[in-house]
């Protein structure tokens, strides 16, 4: 419990970081919903839906490649680090180049004509968000989990001001004196374009707060290092591709899919995503969760209980996430205005969407069965597998069921592939995780919410007590089989 205590607290370093920065850019929805259309929010999904494809492909896996192959005896001169960012810092490049030359093509192809400045300004996000990435892997590496969590947190408070800046000051005090100097700086045409700015600068500080990491780049590039870690890391890309595909293709396809005309397509479009953000908590967590878990699997492999340790990890990460799946839907009269009033037609999908974060938390744990034994290319085919599910379900149910489809097919990707990786997982690398005790807990996740909603029927007045009487009710059964296991750990 000792390992298990270290982990946890290092997921609560990340997850603190990680909440309170998500909290301060979470507020950021309602800033969008209520001073945006939801056709125009959807421009900006559909942005952050592509952004999610080529932050994988500008990174080509080379972060999971240096927790990998880091030297721990030589960290003053680690060649795996400085091969790894001196690789992404090229690729990246290369890539800004290549969008210079297209910008105008592509903006058109887009429907984005009189906009250009969109794609060349979130590509300039993702170039410096990748290169980024492996600074971050080396302070995660080096358990420097609050510089980390430091440089993110000003990242996001820094988006967050500049949002408000630009969004609710500026248009406030051109209104009034359009001679001013806002003029200087602010053009009322920009419209949502300043969601990108806003995002930029921020991303060009946090860049600025890590370039002490990048001294590394002086330390060399080591051509079989890197032949060793590009076999490594390429199955990653595919595996990153299509974990992008099962989170992002829904919000990049329903704009073509829904049977309406194309501005009622980009208002259910946005609608969906800021009801998608309704379940960011459990993002939040499993987000934290991987940045402590990740560098912990690879550190801890080699102890003798470490498939032990693997196995209980996943069963207190499942208590949690049905613990958050509860707080969100029991609650949700009180999430919902997180949101504009036009979005709250799409909460149905909240509850979809949560349980399929769940399920894509349990496949993160069960996933240390390829990146362990090094078996990265079968691991990249359960991802292609999942991906090619999540195509054929969303070009099936999304001119069915709508955007509700959409929801429907993540949650039935991610439960394959965690089955999938389960099975695999045991044939590989074999861990006793306490499965029938997992399916107990998400069962009776599951069962109390439906519970909520047939006890409203008769009990319509404090709803709130209601629901914190059935949290309360699943704190006191984990609670009471958890005890009665750890005081009978063969029970």
């Amino acid at each position: 419990m000792s390992i298990i205590k270290k982990l946890a607290s290092q997921t609560a370093v990340y997850g603190l970081s990680s909440i309170f920065g998500r909290f301060l850019n979470y507020l950021l929805v309602p800033l969008y919903t209520y001073y945006f259309t939801a056709a125009e929010y959807g421009v900006v999904s559909e942005f952050y839906a592509y952004a999610g494809f080529f932050s994988v492909l500008l990174l080509f896996g080379f972060e999971t490649g240096y927790f990998r192959f880091r030297d721990k005896e030589h960290t003053g001169r680690d060649l795996a680090y400085s091969t790894a960012l001196l690789f992404v810092v090229l690729i990246n490049i290369g890539f800004f180049g290549l969008i210079l030359l297209v910008n105008t093509q592509l903006s058109a192809a887009l429907n984005y004509a009189n906009h250009p400045e969109y794609v060349l300004c979130f590509s300039l996000i993702l170039i410096l968000d990748a290169v980024a990435a492996i600074p971050f892997a080396r302070l995660r590496a080096e358990n420097k989990a609050l510089r980390f969590a430091g440089v993110k947190i000003i990242e996001i408070l820094l988006t967050v001001l500049l949002s408000l800046f630009f969004i609710i000051y500026c248009p406030k005090v051109y209104a009034t004196n359009p001679e001013s100097w806002i003029a200087l700086i602010y053009n009322p045409a920009i419209g949502i374009g300043y969601i990108f700015i806003a995002n930029l600068m921020a991303s060009a500080f946090k860049f600025l707060l890590l370039s002490p990491q990048l001294s590394g780049l002086a330390w060399g590039f080591d051509r079989v290092l890197f032949g060793r870690m590009v076999r490594y890391s390429l199955p990653m890309v595919v595996i990153g591709f299509a974990g992008i595909i099962n989170e992002m293709l829904d919000r990049a396809l329903l704009k073509y899919l829904l049977p309406y005309d194309v501005q009622t397509n980009m208002k259910m479009l946005g609608i969906y995503s800021a009801c998608y953000k309704l379940s960011i908590l459990m993002s939040l967590f499993i987000q934290a969760f991987r940045y402590a878990a990740e560098p912990f699997f690879f550190a801890y492999a080699d102890k003798s209980d470490a498939r032990k340790v693997y196995a209980v990890v996943l069963k207190f990460f499942v208590i949690f996430c049905v613990f958050i799946f509860l707080l969100v839907t029991l609650f949700i009269d009180f999430f919902q205005y997180f949101v504009g009033d036009e979005f709250r037609a799409g909460l149905e999908v909240v509850p979809i969407l949560l349980m399929a974060n769940l399920c894509l938390g349990i496949y993160i744990n069960l996933s240390i069965w390829y990146k362990l034994t090094d078996r990265t290319l079968l691991g990249a085919l359960v991802s292609l597998a999942g991906a090619a599910l999540t195509i054929v379900l969303n070009l099936w149910w999304i001119p069915l069921l709508g955007y509700v489809g959409s929801a429907w097919a993540t949650l039935a990707c991610y439960a394959s592939m965690a089955i999938v990786s389960y099975l695999l997982g045991q044939k590989y690398y074999p861990v006793d995780y306490q499965v029938k005790r997992i399916l107990a807990y998400i069962g009776l996740g599951i069962g109390l919410y439906f519970a909520h909603g047939q006890l409203l029927v008769f009990i319509t007045w404090q709803p709130w007590l209601l629901a914190s009487t059935l949290m309360l009710l699943y704190v006191l059964i984990t609670g009471l089989f958890e005890g009665r296991q750890t005081a009978a750990p063969n029970a």
